[in-house]
């Protein structure tokens, strides 16, 4: 949360799947989506698997970057991380600490991602920050989802009013689960896994006690996974189960049951991403154009201030009646 670099702004991201998957996209990622999660229960993560990384949003407390760093991991080559050197980065900050130590067959990193890594994977963290910010093509994806404004506004207003919220992530690593939170100075090692490798029942009782450092009346937490790309999960899963069939080692009816859920499960993946699309779409849309337009053909024909009036009138009509039910 330091200061911009000379290399421009950053802008606040969103906490939402579909923003998420769309910056995958972005930056060139094939094979991997990101899916909200609304509890810590196994059998959401069953859903799922494999699941590569979970993204933590929670409210920036500066007590946070005083808890005792002693697991901080000196031989930070072993694992790939940057740490944070410019506002607003930590979104993309958390994708790509968990996406540059994926060893996923089924992710395809792209020729940006995978140009980056190469370029900067023997860097100190604090370095591999600063090529982040000043990746043009990564910065540029991130500020498409930048908000539109019809006047600039200073950013240092009301800061000290507002909530700060910050994304960190968690991922196993050679048998052990890390946090990798860029304002660190490098991975913070959570313990080693168990024997069977599930790293999901290390990390639920952790991100529950770091929830339980809030009062109880705060809920502005927000889980995200990175996992395979669905869709194609599910076209492997049917290729399996017609290779199943033509061989006669099951059932029929039993593959025909698997392979119309995994037809529904298709369909609801396309369903999804097309709603993605069109919600990102009119995210990333301007429409100070349209308004500021309308706004001038409304005051044209006279009728922005019957418009006003009547506003204000209703207005001060409910207040009204909200101060009537008070008494």
């Amino acid at each position: 949360m330091s200061s911009e670099t000379e290399t421009g702004k950053w802008c606040l991201i969103e906490s939402d799947p579909g923003v998420f998957t769309d910056l995958l996209k972005g930056y060139g990622v094939k094979g991997a989506q990101v899916e909200e999660l609304w509890s810590l229960d196994k059998e959401n993560f069953d859903k799922l698997k494999p699941v590569y990384g979970l993204i933590f949003l929670f409210k920036w407390k500066p007590e946070i970057l005083s808890d005792d760093n002693s697991s901080l991991v000196e031989a930070v080559d072993k694992i790939y991380f940057a740490k944070q050197v410019v506002d607003n980065a930590c979104a993309t900050q958390a994708i790509l600490n968990i996406l540059l130590n994926c060893r996923g067959d089924s992710i395809d990193l792209g020729e940006t991602l995978n140009n980056f890594k190469n370029f900067s994977e023997n860097f100190l963290p604090s370095l591999k920050g600063v090529c982040l910010t000043n990746c043009e093509t990564i910065r540029n994806v991130h500020n498409s989802f930048s908000k539109h404004h019809i006047f600039e506004m200073d950013d240092k207003i009301n800061d000290e009013k507002e909530d700060v919220f910050h994304f960190t992530c968690y991922l196993p690593f050679e048998n052990h689960l890390y946090e990798l939170d860029g304002l660190k100075n490098a991975p913070i090692d959570l313990g080693s896994l168990p024997e069977d490798g599930d790293w999901i029942s290390k990390v639920k009782p952790i991100i529950e006690q770091r929830m339980k450092k809030y009062n109880e009346s705060e809920i502005h937490f927000n889980l995200m996974a990175v996992v395979s790309d669905l869709k194609e999960k599910y076209k492997r899963e049917l290729i399996k189960l017609e290779s199943n069939l033509n061989d006669g080692t099951m059932e029929t009816d039993d593959i025909q049951s698997e392979m119309s859920k995994l037809h529904m499960l298709i369909a609801e993946e396309d369903e999804k991403m097309q709603r993605y699309q069109i919600e990102n779409i009119r995210r990333k849309h301007n429409y100070i154009p349209f308004i500021m337009e309308y706004l001038k053909i409304l005051a044209k024909d006279g009728k922005l201030t019957q418009l006003y009036n009547k506003t204000n009138l209703e207005s001060t009509i409910q207040k009204t009646e909200i101060c009537d039910k008070d008494k």
